[in-house]
């Protein structure tokens, strides 16, 4: 899931990632073109309604991004805006703000 909320006084906006906490997959992240594609850098937080979610600050525009599990599986959001095909015959997710 995305949440989306506009930063006061400016273009921006807050994107929360939202997922399913599932204890399996231990440390999930969010990576994307905004974190240069960082495995860690965004890490997801366990909530108390079982979910895990980690925000970033976003300009306007068309994001890419997919989640990532330590151990290097990755996934998508079923609620992304769109989806594109990658350089690696997959495909990533789109978030647009």
């Amino acid at each position: 899931m995305l949440k989306r909320q506009n930063v006061k006084g400016s273009d921006q906006v807050k994107v929360t990632f939202i997922i399913p906490n599932d204890p399996s997959q231990g440390k999930v992240s969010v990576v994307g073109d905004f974190n240069d594609w960082q495995e860690g850098a965004t890490t997801l937080v366990k909530r108390s309604n079982d979910t895990r979610s980690a925000s970033v600050v976003l300009d306007p525009g068309r994001h890419q991004f997919r989640y990532c599990t330590e151990d290097g599986v990755w996934f998508d959001d079923a609620e992304a805006d769109a989806y594109e095909p990658n350089e690696v015959g997959g495909h990533n997710c789109i978030v647009e703000v």
